[in-house]
């Protein structure tokens, strides 16, 4: 009996749910935007770097992912950024992705929000005819920052809502349930933004439930019934894949 592979299977439009825009910052990149911005990293090579992204648990990922942002300083980098994305992904098959961005993770180190949405947009609004798909930006807060921060953000967000279609929550789960941003995303649905979070990947299943209940979401707002078991991945949130 033949066995089929990969090249046997035909390529499926496919739109991407789940996607941290600065987690696929790949090394080659990561050292061409060092190069260009004069940031010194701790890997002496490609090599040694590719081995820091074998992970073992979430810490580890989201410490070399707040690492490598440090090569990311000027509009350019964050255009370089999501187009390297974009050409992957397109070549994967997707046709439409919602991709999750931290602002606090470039704003809290110096780089203003203006200098990370212009980047990004310039990608953004290139990428239906650069890569034939297109795309949408999810604003996450960083549980693991002040809540404060989070609500505070929310109204500077809305200068570019041609490119922000929702908010979400992301980042160190334990100790901070969702409640802390209850405040946070009831001024983002106000404003009419999606809402979509992480939950219980590192933290209790009851934060879960706790964000469902408190935040308020349910099958119409996240276009998805994913909500409904424990274990779920933040649901398509525009019109495009309903």
């Amino acid at each position: 009996m033949a066995v089929a592979t990969t090249d046997d299977v035909p390529m499926l439009p496919t739109a991407e749910l789940h996607l941290h825009l600065e987690g696929t910052l790949e090394p080659e990149l990561a050292f061409r935007l060092a190069a260009r911005n004069g940031t010194r990293l701790r890997y002496a090579d490609l090599d040694e770097l590719r081995r820091a992204y074998a992970f073992t648990d979430l810490q580890s990922f989201l410490d070399l992912y707040y690492e490598l942002t440090a090569v990311l300083q000027r509009p350019q980098d964050f255009a370089d950024l999501a187009d390297a994305y974009f050409a992957r992904a397109a070549a994967q098959g997707v046709v439409h992705a919602e991709v999750f961005v931290d602002p606090q993770a470039h704003t809290s180190r110096g780089v203003p929000l203006e200098v990370v949405m212009e980047g990004l947009g310039e990608a953004f609004a290139a990428v239906e005819q650069r890569h034939r798909m297109t795309a949408r930006v999810i604003a996450c807060f960083l549980r693991d920052r002040d809540p404060a921060e989070a609500e505070a953000l929310v109204p500077r967000l809305l200068t570019y809502r041609e490119l922000i279609v929702g908010v979400g929550l992301d980042s160190a789960e334990v100790g901070r349930p969702p409640e802390l941003f209850e405040r946070a995303f009831a001024l983002a649905a106000d404003e009419g933004l999606h809402r979509v979070a992480h939950a219980g990947e590192e933290g209790p299943p009851e934060y879960v439930w706790s964000a469902l209940d408190r935040l308020g979401w349910n099958a119409s707002t996240t276009g998805s019934a994913a909500w409904r078991t424990p274990r779920w991945s933040p649901a398509c949130v525009s019109s495009r894949c309903r």
